[in-house]
């Protein structure tokens, strides 16, 4: 496993981050992005955490940490997706870690009974989270 990264170039940043939102360029900048990424990101403004989210896939759409899952799942994910973005303003983001998308629905569930206050902020941690899985498992 590898350890966190002293620097990232934005290009390094971007695949972790699925995008080039304005938290990839701050990180870029400084020592440490992966240990202060947290920090960094819930300092920014609801809208620049807004575009963070928007860059990471839907969950049950494409992407390297989602796979197969059964056509009733893959369409009651994409009914709650849009009830989420629809509530909330911006992307439910999740650290999948191993779990299918079947595990994932109560999880969606739940969180949509929560603040918007919670979930932009759970949101960002998770999108960290998934970003600091990606580099360790490159």
């Amino acid at each position: 496993m590898r350890e966190l990264p002293r620097k990232l170039t934005v290009e390094e940043l971007e695949e972790l981050f699925s995008g080039r939102p304005l938290l990839v360029d701050l990180l870029a900048e400084i020592d440490e992005p992966l240990d202060r990424a947290e920090d960094v990101a819930l300092s920014l403004s609801d809208g620049d955490k807004v575009e963070a989210l928007g860059t990471h896939p839907r969950i049950g759409e494409p992407s390297p940490e989602q796979t197969g899952e059964e056509p009733a799942v893959i369409t009651e994910l994409a009914y709650l997706n849009q009830v989420y973005e629809e509530k909330f303003g911006f992307r439910f983001v999740v650290f999948v870690d191993g779990r299918s998308r079947a595990e994932i629905l109560p999880i969606l569930r739940e969180r949509l009974e929560r603040s918007h206050e919670e979930e932009i902020e759970t949101g960002i941690r998770e999108l960290v989270a998934i970003a600091r899985s990606r580099w360790l498992e490159r």
